[in-house]
């Protein structure tokens, strides 16, 4: 058919009345469609199950205490860590206890582990609603947390919904306190073992000093402060030395020769007390100099020792803070005062169910059924373009008829009756035909 016989098809059902008159011509096939269209209805609303839904609303609750008062030692955002509480839930063991725990699948006995798993998973959602920003930037942060499942029975859309937001809450309490534990335990096991090392370390050092013969009364240091004092007392007997000397240069020789000589004696007496003191304290100070000297990787060895230790009680010192800290962090997490799932309304039972009604599914079946028949009948009125009306013959070729004759609709019978009404007419004609051609041949004979 082409675009304009199509055009023209469709102009003969703009009138109220070549819709009329279409329904009647087409009405066995609309009827035909609809009824069928019913059925197919009626049957897909009958087999039609029922679908209830149910849902449980957790709140994630802040820290009971302040952060900057009490640091909690579990990290990572809130999203994140219910992200892995949700993968910890869809676990197949878990789905499938579930599923056994309240017979989800009793009237299927023969379905198979993998589908059972499929079907919970596809019947529960886990929704979680970010907590509103502060400032620019987005923490990670979830406020609501909302659990959906949806079975063909309220009491197991109930059971099941509340058991996920049960086992949420146990989950991420349970984790919460376990990483807590594992973190303090982590930091008392380091401190424990910086301890015994440093332990370690001042055995190896006093050890160390007995070989060398570097205790407190001998030791490196102890000899090192000696040779000062040593160096010292050397410095004051060369100053009195040099004052005797002094005194010994300005002796008034006009005294007596007898008083002279004394004097001179009991000041040489008193310079070789101090030389002999002198040379008594350079030879210790010479000792221990050679001593110092015979051994430099002594004072080497103890050096290290000094800055191997003030690093291990630097790192005891860090871990020692860590480790209070974590102490505080598991008390949080085990008296419940750090983050935490609340719920705020538990699964309610549902009253009606979330799919349409059969009797509505029938209806709307129904009634496409008939948009359907009638989109049929006029799809075979485009098929045979007829004009039927002259209305019809006016607008498609412009010349209005003067005589319309209607399309009778007959039975069989009356066709029979007409078809043989119709061979008694022609007979009739033929025979007035014959009689008219003799009384014409008769009138010439005449004439």
């Amino acid at each position: 058919m082409s675009v304009s016989e199509q055009g023209k098809s469709l102009e003969q059902l703009l009138s109220f009345d070549d819709l009329i008159d279409m329904i009647k011509r087409r009405f066995g096939l609309i009827a035909a469609i609809t009824l069928l269209g019913c059925v197919a209805s009626l049957f897909y609303a009958l087999s039609q199950t029922h679908l209830y839904q149910s849902s449980e609303v957790i709140q994630v609750s802040r820290p009971t205490i302040d952060g900057d008062l009490a640091r909690t030692t579990v990290d990572g955002s809130s999203a994140r860590r219910l992200q892995l509480i949700e993968q910890q839930l869809m676990t197949r063991g878990t789905v499938l206890d579930i599923a056994d725990k309240y017979d989800l699948f009793a009237d299927a006995p023969d379905m198979k582990a993998s589908e059972r798993v499929s079907r919970v998973r596809d019947a529960v959602s886990i929704r979680g609603v970010a907590a509103a920003r502060e400032g620019f930037s987005d923490d990670g942060t979830v406020s609501v947390l909302t659990i959906t499942a949806t079975f063909d029975s309220p009491e197991k859309a109930q059971n099941v919904a509340h058991e996920f937001a049960q086992r949420t809450v146990e989950i991420s309490a349970n984790s919460r306190i376990e990483q807590a534990r594992e973190t303090l335990a982590f930091f008392r096991e380091e401190e424990a073992k910086l301890q015994q090392s440093l332990e370690e370390l001042d055995r190896e050092t006093a050890a160390f000093r007995r070989d060398n013969d570097l205790t407190i009364q001998g030791g490196l240091e102890f000899r090192q402060i000696q040779i000062g004092s040593l160096n010292e007392a050397i410095l004051g007997i060369e100053r009195e030395r040099i004052s005797l000397e002094q005194d010994l240069t300005q002796l008034d020789q006009a005294q007596r020769a007898s008083t002279v000589e004394r004097e001179t004696r009991e000041i040489e007496a008193q310079l070789k007390i101090l030389d002999d003191q002198k040379a008594l304290l350079e030879a210790r100070v010479e000792t221990l100099s050679e001593a110092l000297q015979t051994n430099p990787q002594v004072q080497r060895a103890l050096e290290g020792f000094d800055r191997r230790r003030e690093k291990l009680q630097g790192e005891l010192d860090v871990i020692a803070t860590r480790r209070a800290e974590a102490e505080v962090g598991f008390k949080l997490e085990e008296q419940n005062q750090s983050e935490r799932l609340t719920v705020i309304e538990e699964a309610a039972f549902p009253d009606y169910p979330i799919t349409r009604s059969r009797k509505s599914t029938a209806i709307m079946g129904g009634f496409v059924s008939a948009i359907l028949g009638f989109v049929a009948a006029f799809l075979m009125d485009m098929r045979h373009p007829v004009i039927r009306t002259s209305k019809q013959m006016k607008n498609r070729v412009g010349i209005t008829p003067v005589v319309t004759i209607p399309a009778l609709e007959t039975t069989r019978r009356k066709r029979k009756a007409l078809g043989k009404a119709k061979i008694a007419l022609a007979g009739y004609i033929h025979e007035a035909r014959n009689r008219q051609a003799l009384r014409d041949q008769g009138k010439k004979k005449k004439g």
